[in-house]
């Protein structure tokens, strides 16, 4: 648990971070080019006081590829996104990716999400509309920012059911390095046309979103290694709570009644999902299970 929290709470210094670094004129690649860099260098010493740097080495580079490119593409419009809304209402609106994963799983992996899940994602979507508010004049954030978020919550959710295709053959540091290096690859080759200028301010602020992204996931990775993927995403939630926090203290960001409705819904739909998959899992060990003491027992 301990784990789960660590892991979203510095994904939410380093989103923080991203949006201070957002304020100036660095462009976005230039921001993911950096971003990029320091989480493959964490990640490398992090396997190398590990001892365990083959971990790294892709088995599907092709695949791992396509899915790096989604990767990059939500990272860009993060930083675009963080630029147009609130870190709170960007939480609520990312939050619509478990409905999302949900629709993408039924319709390339055949994962049937049955009522009770349908009924979840139509309230959850219902918790967005809310949230942003769209039929008054005095809304937090602009359309860019709208249009940055949908755009990450796709490349998320494709990102995510591949994810499951790819977790089969490849490491979650494999996975990890790899999205870095194109981010890296990506961001420098793009400052070779233009870049901005550093500050020793800027470069700091540079290497802490990287530690704090790095770090975030490592602590995922060791969540994962002590629980299921289903009891882990129920603590994602936490982001909204630390998000508005730091939001309130960095930016002086007050979240709306509207969002705070929005969210509620968003965070009831998304947790109820999670508990459904959950039981689902559960109940799918315990079939196993029966199954083999049948066997052992012959009847």
């Amino acid at each position: 648990m301990l784990s789960a929290i660590g892991g979203f709470t510095c994904w939410v210094f380093a989103d923080s971070i991203m949006k201070m670094v957002g304020r100036s004129a660095l462009p976005a690649y230039q921001v993911i080019g950096f971003l990029g860099l320091f989480i493959t260098g964490f990640l490398v010493a992090y396997t190398l006081a590990r001892r365990d740097t083959s971990a790294l080495w892709p088995q599907r580079p092709r695949r791992q590829l396509v899915r790096s490119s989604l990767d990059l593409i939500n990272n860009l419009c993060v930083v675009v996104a963080l630029r147009h809304v609130p870190l709170t209402l960007f939480y609520i609106l990312v939050f619509m990716s478990p409905g999302v994963i949900t629709i993408l799983a039924a319709i390339f992996i055949r994962e049937k999400p049955g009522l009770r899940k349908s009924l979840a994602i139509a309230i959850g979507f219902a918790g967005v509309v809310i949230a942003v508010n769209p039929f008054t004049s005095s809304r937090q954030g602009d359309w860019i920012g709208y249009a940055a978020c949908m755009t990450c919550v796709a490349c998320f959710s494709v990102n995510m059911v591949w994810s499951r295709i790819l977790t089969q053959t490849e490491s979650p540091e494999s996975l990890t390095i790899f999205s870095g290096v194109v981010m890296a690859v990506a961001g420098f080759g793009s400052m070779l046309w233009h870049a901005e200028p550093l500050t020793l301010h800027l470069l700091l602020a540079l290497v802490s979103m990287g530690a704090f992204g790095a770090t975030g996931s490592i602590c995922f990775f060791v969540a994962l290694r002590h629980t299921t993927a289903s009891n882990v995403s129920q603590y994602h939630y936490t982001q909204l709570v630390t998000g508005a926090v730091v939001s309130y203290l960095l930016f002086h960001e007050l979240p709306t009644v509207w969002m705070f409705l929005g969210g509620a819904l968003i965070v009831a739909s998304g947790l109820y999902i999670a508990f459904l998959a959950s039981r689902s899992h559960n109940i799918g060990q315990i079939c196993e299970t029966s199954s083999c003491s049948t066997l052992n027992t012959g009847r």
